[in-house]
């Protein structure tokens, strides 16, 4: 792979990243125009992880038949549309087919692109390109934080249009640069053998990293939909400092993944994703307890930082824990299972904290954590007993 065409990768990454951050920052501005329940951000939240789910879980034949770089280069497109018309939007009905659309384009990017970098890179690059995820999540809530103080909401929707727009349009120029860096070979390993949803539920391994999968996402979601509101609506913050705290919250998370990225070489991945982990216990300890107010900004930063680095470097393990012939299948269904933690994570919050109110919510995130770790714990255990665990990578 050519050192320009994995630097288009990176930047494809930023336009994955930059929907999934606005609605979170926006929404205690949108709903308050809109006179509209704070609850139903979820809706809109559902909608956009259904929708991923769905395409990641059939990206495998899409993949197949038009290959990475035009998937990317589509969908990205389409993401820029949605990002446009929720800027137009008249109401909140308006918005829901936007988010179906946003949805389908999310899916098919991600699945490809994470396939492509673990099969062709090393896993430093794997963290890098979830460091610029990182970058477009942590761009978006700063963008939209300065339009607050000038255009409003619809403007940084405006903005992240135009951002999205020149990737967009980078991505289409990039397209014969695919063709060259690809060989015979590495063609017929992307393609590779599809499994049957059916065929890798029976799979208890493939069961595991489901449910890491799932629950990591989860927590990075219910942070990045709920964390500006939850210091809106309880600790007192304005919703500038909202959306500038969810921006910090985003640098760590993007922090976390760089770093992982440069020590690749010196720390392996598993004994990264451990370390991930462990930084997690403390930051949502910090966020149970009844500290100042800086302290939940931190917690935010500290969980951001930890969790970051889980996913890409689970990512980059696919092939390895199961096989380069049937990766593109199982990494599929990992980044379905992802979504549909990022699915359900905002509704489920919104659930529970219109009951017991939004101070639960720290509570919700330490309960997500203990069902990751006590899975992952089991899937390393059970990769060991079979003699597949590869901690030398």
């Amino acid at each position: 792979m050519t050192t320009i065409l994995l630097i288009v990768i990176y930047i494809a990454f930023i336009g994955l990243g930059v929907p999934d951050s606005l609605i979170g920052s926006a929404w205690p501005a949108i709903h308050l125009e809109l006179s509209i329940p704070v609850e139903m951000v979820s809706i809109l939240t559902f909608l956009i992880s259904g929708c991923t789910v769905l395409s990641s879980m059939f990206s495998t034949r899409i993949l197949n038949k038009l290959g990475t770089a035009k998937v990317t280069a589509f969908s990205t497109a389409m993401t820029a549309l949605s990002l446009v018309g929720f800027s137009l939007a008249p109401s909140f009905w308006f918005m829901i087919p936007l988010a179906i659309v946003l949805g389908l384009g999310a899916g098919a990017i991600d699945s490809g692109l994470n396939n492509y970098v673990a099969l062709h890179c090393k896993a430093s690059h794997m963290n890098f390109l979830h460091c610029f995820y990182g970058v477009g999540v942590s761009l978006s809530p700063y963008i939209m934080s300065q339009a607050f103080e000038n255009v409003g909401w619809r403007g940084g929707y405006r903005y992240a249009f135009y951002v999205q727009s020149a990737i967009a349009i980078l991505l289409i120029i990039s397209l014969p640069m695919w063709k060259k860096s690809s060989s015979e070979e590495q063609a017929e390993e992307e393609k590779g053998v599809t499994l049957t949803l059916l065929q890798m539920a029976k799979n208890r391994d493939v069961q595991k990293v489901w449910v890491i999968m799932l629950m990591t996402n989860a927590i990075e979601y219910a942070c990045g939909v709920w964390g500006s509101t939850y210091l809106v609506e309880e600790k007192g913050f304005s919703i500038e400092k909202g959306a500038l705290a969810l921006t910090i919250y985003y640098v760590g998370m993007s922090l976390g993944r760089f770093l992982s990225g440069l020590l690749a070489n010196k720390i392996k991945t598993w004994k990264r994703i451990f370390i991930g982990s462990v930084i997690l216990a403390p930051a949502i300890v910090i966020m149970l307890l009844p500290l100042p107010n800086v302290f939940a900004v931190l917690g935010l930063f500290l969980i951001g930082l930890g969790n970051g680095s889980i996913y890409p470097n689970m990512i980059h393990l696919t092939p390895h824990n199961f096989g380069k012939e049937v990766s593109q299948s199982i990494m599929g269904s990992q980044i379905a299972f992802a979504y549909i933690g990022v699915m359900l994570a905002p509704p489920m919050v919104s659930l529970i904290s219109g009951v017991f109110g939004i101070k639960v919510y720290p509570i919700l995130l330490a309960l997500l954590y203990v069902v990751m770790v006590i899975t992952l714990k089991c899937f390393v255990n059970c990769l060991k007993k079979q003699g597949r665990y590869k901690k030398d990578i």
